[in-house]
């Protein structure tokens, strides 16, 4: 059965997006629904009054569905893409294709879940996002849409089928969206790709329809989002998930649990949509995990080799994580493949590599990649409750070939002293067996506390560029923030540095200068920048509504006047557009300033000022 355009997909219901968004605008929370309802005439004109269109509801959590299978002439194909009418170009494609199977060496039999990321074609543009960027801006920093980039989250099915001329059964689902919400997206693919490889498109269909029903992915809310399996069943999955927010305490999400309700009711609740099971990629290497945190603090250039790509993106994904909560703001490949676009750009010899963590499986990068100066070499992931070999340092001519033995080849060495004390509660868990659940939480909270410790300075320093909030004139231009000084930080941190959160000894004067030159670095202190020049914005707002105003227009001239509502007026567009933390009360306080000053000019004047926009 062929899988129906928006054009043949009936009439468009009032979904929950449309809640959502209209509470996104008028600032109020969205309601949450549990279930998806019928669709109703009337409720699809309210909708479609208010600009959101079908696959409005879709678009917020998927840029599309596509199903990639093997071609013998072609090789990998986009069999199908739904919604139809979602646009890929054919580099994209290309892209999609070859990453949504693994290498022909990994041997992956049966069903195998992994991710991606790939570079998005430039001049890409979509409205509703630009809708959703409010919810964007109160997402932590790591949980950002990153504009340039998409995620791919495969289902791959390799079974043996003598039917087939190939021998084999192999096709892969492939969830294509902005959102980097890992472990929500590989939970989802378990419940409706086995399922779709049973069935047909029209299985699909619905879960796609489903999911245009949901709520949209607003932080700090209990989202109810059901995904209908065969519907004559009544078969209904139902996820719980949480979105965090930026003012959420670092480090309080719990791994996810499974409870069923009801034979006609499964129950998915997920407290985390984006973590991966830490300690199970650390594992391996977990005596040198403080050394691998300074690798990705840094942004050196990182590649992980692994026997396929579900250990080479978990482990990829639980590098960029481990500096949580600070973002990671290079470039990461959980898979990366001898095809991708990037392919020339990242294995060039003539210049040094670029800040940029790869996840392989191809032999053939064991030796494309022999420049790179860190080189993690892992083998299978063990199931939970095993515990694989510990890795050593090793030396980069070591590492000939994909099939050398696991290790970690570079010749970095390390600014600080290890935590033995870290390494020996790691290790008492494994001799007693502690659950990989509980030592992911052991290992993210040591991860925590580190990059904590290491930021805590570099925030009480920043903080005090600030002007003074009495160096504010509302007559003047808001003031600027001072420079930052490398070397007058340094000077701090004799008195207020990490040793007073951190046990942990070293050189740490060394991995701050090694790190102001980092791309995190310039990631961090933009943003940092940004809030703080947009709150000097908004402190100067509030001193201009403290003032007088009909009493300066008195002194002034009426060319002055108009010069001073006109400037007013773009405060309040600077204020909304750039969502200035400026108290709803002082908004409406300079509406009525600008009224009243307003009022106070000739008529004919009053006219042409009321057209220039709203007050």
């Amino acid at each position: 059965m062929a899988l129906r355009g928006p054009a043949g997909s009936g009439p468009r219901s009032r979904g929950p997006l449309d809640e959502a968004v209209a509470a996104a605008v008028e600032n109020e929370p969205p309601a949450v629904v549990a279930t998806g309802a019928a669709p109703e005439e009337e409720e699809e004109e309210e909708g479609r009054g208010r600009g959101l269109l079908r696959w409005d509801g879709f678009s917020a959590w998927l840029h599309c569905v596509c199903v990639v299978g093997f071609d013998l002439e072609l090789g990998q194909a986009v069999e199908v893409i739904y919604p139809q009418h979602s646009k890929l170009t054919d580099k994209e494609k290309t892209n999609i294709c070859y990453l949504s199977f693994p290498d022909s060496n990994s041997g992956c039999l049966g069903d195998t879940q992994f991710c991606f990321r790939f570079r998005q074609s430039s001049g890409r543009r979509m409205s509703l996002h630009c809708l959703l960027d409010q919810f964007d801006r109160d997402l932590p920093v790591y949980l950002k849409k990153d504009p340039a980039y998409f995620y791919g989250y495969v289902y791959f099915r390799q079974v043996r089928d003598k039917t087939l001329k190939r021998g084999y059964f192999q096709k892969s689902l492939v969830l294509i969206s902005k959102l980097p919400y890992t472990h929500f997206f590989h939970t989802v693919l378990k419940q409706i790709a086995p399922e779709y490889f049973e069935k047909n498109e029209s299985y699909l269909e619905a879960a796609c329809n489903d999911v245009d029903r949901w709520p949209a992915p607003v932080p700090g809310k209990t989202l109810h989002l059901p995904i209908m399996g065969v519907v004559m069943k009544f078969l209904l999955f139902l996820f719980k998930v949480r979105i965090p927010t930026c003012h959420d305490k670092p480090g309080t999400t719990q791994i996810g649990q499974l409870t069923q309700q009801a034979d006609t009711h499964i129950s998915v609740i997920l407290p985390t949509v984006h973590e991966v099971d830490l300690f199970r990629c650390f594992c391996p290497v977990f005596l040198h995990s403080q050394m691998l945190w300074e690798l990705v603090l840094l942004g050196e250039p990182l590649v992980v080799m692994a026997p396929s790509p579900s250990e080479s993106s978990e482990t990829v994904l639980a590098l960029v994580s481990c500096i949580s909560p600070l973002k990671y703001c290079s470039d990461f490949r959980p898979y990366f493949t001898i095809h991708d676009s990037e392919f020339k750009e990242y294995t060039t010899r003539t210049q040094a590599p670029p800040s940029v963590i790869l996840g392989v499986t191809n032999p053939f990068f064991a030796k494309t990649l022999q420049h790179w100066p860190h080189i993690i070499r892992i083998g299978d992931l063990k199931p939970a409750g095993e515990i694989p070999k510990q890795v050593k340092v090793k030396k980069l001519k070591n590492l000939k070939t994909l099939d050398s033995k696991p290790g970690v080849y570079t010749s970095y060495k390390p600014y600080l002293n290890r935590d033995e004390e870290i390494v020996k509660q790691l290790q008492k868990g494994v001799q007693q067996k502690r659950p990989s659940e509980a030592q992911s939480v052991i290992l993210r909270r040591y991860f925590l506390e580190l990059t904590q410790s290491f930021i805590i300075p570099l925030e009480r320093y920043v903080a005090s560029l600030m002007p003074l909030q009495k160096s504010i004139s509302p007559w003047k231009s808001p003031p600027q923030l001072r420079q930052f000084l490398p070397e007058e930080f340094m000077k701090t941190l004799e008195k207020t540095g990490p040793q007073l959160t951190s046990r942990i000894k070293g050189d740490w004067i060394g991995l701050y200068r090694h790190f102001l030159k980092s791309p995190n670095f310039d990631g961090w202190f933009r943003t940092r920048r940004k809030e703080m020049t947009q709150k000097l914005e908004a402190l100067h707002l509030e001193a201009l509504c403290k003032e007088d105003l009909l009493l300066w227009i008195q002194k002034h001239t009426e060319v002055e006047t108009v010069d001073l509502v006109l400037k007013l007026k773009n405060k309040l567009v600077q204020a909304d557009r750039e969502r200035l933390p400026v108290k709803p009360d002082t908004v409406e306080e300079l509406r009525t300033h600008i009224d009243a000053i307003i009022l106070a000019l000739p008529e004919d004047l009053q006219g042409i000022l009321l057209k220039t926009g709203m007050t």
